[in-house]
Parts: C-alpha cells; structure tokens; sequence
C-alpha cells in the first residue's frame, strides 16, 4: 500500500512538473480589417513599383536616349541647312535688284 501512495503522489507530482513546462499556444491572431487594407495596398505598391522598374530597364535596353541624341543631330544638321539655303536665297532675292 505504501509502494502505491509513493507511486501515485510521485506520478501526481510529475503530472503537475510537466504542466509547468508546457509551452503556451501561439495563439493565431485575426487580421483585422485595417491590417487587410494596408497588406492589400501594399501588394499593390510593390507590383507597381516592379512593373515600372521593368519598364524602365526593358527602355534602357532599347537605348533610346542615343536614338533620340542621334535624331536631334541629324535633324539640327539638316535645318541648318535649309536655313542656310533660305538665308541665301533670301540674300540673293533683296540685293540682286542692286
């Protein structure tokens, strides 16, 4: 009888211990409804963001700002031609009479 109350207070005893080391639940908190916003806009934002960043790299790629540095040049080159030969016709027009 004695070997089973010293069972039974030491198992008692163990259950009591081992509750104590339990580790407590995590307990999932709800997203609330201001917390869905902000994630919502912030998925938005950083899709944007991505979406432009490849845009810009897929322009760079092109390499536009020397296709528009050539064009003005070859553009600038050609006018002030034709401004040249309307400078000289418009010469020859007014002083020819003299």
């Amino acid at each position: 009888m004695n070997k089973l109350l010293v069972i039974t207070v030491l198992v008692g005893l163990l259950a009591l211990s081992t509750e104590s080391f339990r580790m407590p639940r995590q307990v999932e908190e709800e997203e609330g409804t201001m917390s869905k916003i902000t994630g919502t806009i912030k998925s938005y934002y950083d899709s944007a963001v991505n979406t432009a960043s490849d845009y810009i790299e897929s322009i760079k790629g092109l390499k536009l700002e020397e296709k528009a540095v050539n064009l003005y040049t070859d553009t600038a080159e050609v006018a002030s031609t034709y401004a040249a030969i309307m400078q000289d016709q418009l010469y020859h027009i007014i002083y020819s009479q003299q």
